[in-house]
């Protein structure tokens, strides 16, 4: 389905918010590589699409009510074998109900578990600048560390470069004891993360978060989209 046919059937049913899989269909569709994941609904399911990424995998729910997952206790990592798939399917749906007996479940994301530095790439449009592109050091912490650096789009190669450079998390990207990650990855996230902005007009906020990028690639593992 192409990116502006997925805007438009989401403003149809009123809704500002996409769900993952239209926003990582979106991503795909602009070259910004996205983890293996399997949709489910039932506990059978999310064993067989664990055995069928590979173990170990995370367990994540999907919901319209939901936008901060770790908050409802909706994330579960490094599982490791079925029986480990089968408890953290329980123990989400019984956090989220003991918070919010109202929140609607679409569905449980099984993903495939990656490792490396966390960063985010994220977008706003602004009323004077208009689209803008933002990159820092991602994952739970974002707003502690707040490291972020910004540009207008579009950006070119050098901007995106200078981006990763500007924020005091390059320190650990850059190397560190004897790690290694793969910047030219994340510029390219960068910059296709620029087109997609440009091209669709009507994203206001774009959030990628966490990327995991590593010694060889980059892979976005959460994402969320809000359209005018």
């Amino acid at each position: 389905m192409k990116c502006s046919t997925i805007i438009q059937n989401a403003r149809k049913q009123k809704r500002k918010l996409l769900t993952l899989a239209e926003s990582q269909t979106i991503l795909q569709r602009h070259k910004i590589p996205f983890v293996k994941n399997i949709l489910v609904k039932y506990e059978e399911d999310a064993i067989n699409a664990a055995k069928k990424i590979g173990f170990p995998v995370a367990l994540k729910v999907v919901s319209p009510d939901i936008t901060h997952k770790t908050e409802f206790g909706a994330v579960q990592l490094n599982l490791r074998n079925e029986a480990e798939v089968l408890l953290a399917f329980r123990k989400i749906v019984h956090s989220i109900k003991k918070r919010r007996r109202d929140v609607r479940i679409s569905g449980f994301l099984v993903q495939q578990m990656v490792g490396g530095a966390e960063v985010l790439v994220g977008g706003k449009k602004d009323l004077q600048f208009g689209q803008t592109l933002a990159f820092g050091a991602g994952g739970v912490f974002v707003e502690v560390y707040d490291d972020v650096s910004f540009r207008v789009v579009p950006i070119t190669k050098k901007d995106a470069r200078e981006m990763i450079e500007e924020v005091k998390a390059y320190k650990i990207l850059h190397g560190y004891r004897g790690r290694h990650y793969d910047l030219a990855a994340l510029e390219k996230i960068l910059l296709h993360t620029s087109e997609l902005l440009e091209k669709h007009q009507d994203i206001v906020e774009l959030d990628i978060n966490p990327i995991f990028v590593g010694a060889k690639g980059a892979v976005a593992v959460d994402a969320r989209i809000a359209i005018s």
